[in-house]
């Protein structure tokens, strides 16, 4: 058996988080659907409907960062073409829901959700990648000047994707530069911190069976699932409706 290269290793513990994501963002996107569409109302209250999606995507997006961080140090050479490759790929597919969004759901159309935040987040990530422990800097500004930009209203829709939101706006997912580039950036902090080299720093026992390993499963085609549940999610509640 052709042993596998210490570039293409991945760490069942971050596939397994991501998983975790994947089932909760299922989860909460059945429940806004039944309650959108009028089946059900269900109401769990504000933790539910605002901090649980954000807490969702906030494990997606640090680990974003903590995975660039593997990539990078696993094979610097091509970085930058591999990251432009894939925060192109990824930012492709936010263009085909902004536009699906637009022809079906124009009221609350998405204009830079995750993954248009993902992809120009992935293209723009070389320079901080390379920075280790001082990505925390950055990171720490990232967040606040987030934070303060939504204590504002502007009369300009031209930087919306880095946090200039219009008063009147509205969308079903929003994810400017400021404040969710930090958490990328907090992301690669933890990847040279607890991965550095592209190697684990701490000891931990391996798991690829059982619920971990269905969660990895789910981690390592966490794209193709984003994609995918949402349409398939609609499409049975319509048939079952």
């Amino acid at each position: 058996m052709k042993k596998r290269s210490s570039y293409s290793k991945r760490f069942w513990e971050i596939d397994a988080a991501r998983g975790v994501a994947i089932v909760l963002m299922i989860l909460f996107h059945a429940a806004f659907d039944l309650r959108y569409f009028g089946i059900y109302r269900l109401d769990f209250g504000w933790f539910f409907w605002y901090l649980l999606p954000r807490f969702i995507a906030s494990i997606f997006i640090a680990l974003t960062g903590v995975s660039l961080t593997l990539n990078y140090n696993r094979s610097k050479k091509g970085a930058r073409e591999r990251f432009a490759r894939r925060g192109l790929k990824i930012f492709s597919f936010g263009l085909l829901i902004t536009a699906a969004t637009y022809l079906f759901l124009p009221g609350g159309a998405i204009f830079f959700g995750i993954l248009h935040f993902i992809g120009i987040s992935t293209i723009i990530a070389i320079p901080f990648v390379k920075m280790r422990d001082k990505a925390l800097l950055p990171a720490a500004f990232a967040l606040l000047a987030g934070f303060y930009l939504q204590t504002l209203n502007f009369d300009f829709p031209w930087l919306l994707w880095l946090g200039f939101a219009p008063a009147d706006f509205y969308t079903f997912d929003y994810f400017p530069i400021f404040p969710w580039f930090g958490l990328i950036l907090t992301g690669i902090y933890c990847g040279n911190r607890f991965y550095p080299n592209g190697k684990r720093a701490f000891i931990i026992n391996e798991f690829s069976g059982g619920p971990a390993g269905f969660l990895g499963f789910l981690g390592r085609n966490s794209l193709i699932i984003y994609l995918l549940h949402q349409p398939l999610l609609v499409l049975s509640i319509l048939v079952l409706r």
